[in-house]
């Protein structure tokens, strides 16, 4: 029997971070602006909607590598990676203008999945530390802010007909991609839509319990 499904954050460039340790929790919160114009001899007036604010989604991770000895400022460091700019990265409104910018993510845990989401805050407290001064554990807490308008909202679950994923598969022990893709195209040669959908490198190491994304042929059509 295969482990716990392990969270990971999936960068818009560059490999995914899996998560040490599932969060204990997800924090959500969404606002919208309504405007309350004065009206006369009434006693309180019409609410008037004038435009949605960007979603947030929040959590607290803990990184703890006290079992192998080695700093955890290895992954602390993928975290802080995310928030260095990157000169390759286009502008939202233009991507063709390379302004250069931090890459989105987009939060994964099983069969949810969040919308694209700039890192606004990452805060990292360590807690522990070897003998030696060498740091072994940390506490962070993360703040996402929806990225762009795209229909979807934390948590996601992929049957939910967005265009981008119709489902989750999870891997079985001795499964191969072309193995996957018959099962799920009745076609083993589609196994490449899947190896780019989830940007695997090896198609032939794939660990039991891994979620892959198997995207709709119709909308791998239409990109």
């Amino acid at each position: 029997m295969s482990g716990p499904v392990k969270a990971f954050l999936e960068p818009e460039v560059g490999e995914r971070i899996t998560c040490l340790f599932n969060p204990a929790e997800l924090r959500i919160a969404k606002a919208n602006s309504w405007s309350a114009p004065a009206v006369p001899r009434r006693n309180a007036p019409n609410l008037e909607f004038q435009h949605g604010d960007s979603g947030t989604l929040s959590m607290s991770l803990t990184l703890d590598t006290t079992d192998t000895g080695q700093a955890v400022t290895k992954h602390t460091d993928q975290l802080l990676g995310l928030m260095k700019v990157n000169a390759d990265l286009g502008d939202n409104s233009d991507p063709k203008v390379k302004a250069g910018r931090p890459p989105w993510v987009r939060f994964h845990w099983g069969e949810l999945y969040s919308f694209k989401a700039a890192i606004t805050s990452l805060n990292i407290n360590f807690t522990y530390f070897s003998s030696d001064g060498k740091p072994l554990r940390a506490a962070v807490q993360l703040e996402l802010k929806q990225y762009e308008d795209e229909g979807k909202w934390p948590l996601q679950n992929p049957t939910s007909g967005t265009p981008e994923v119709h489902r989750v598969h999870m891997v079985k022990a001795g499964e191969t991609l072309d193995r996957i893709a018959a099962e799920h195209y009745g076609d083993p040669a589609r196994w490449r839509l899947i190896a780019e959908a989830n940007r695997v490198l090896d198609p032939l190491s794939l660990p039991p319990g891994t979620p892959l994304r198997i995207p709709e042929i119709e909308a791998v059509a239409r990109a």
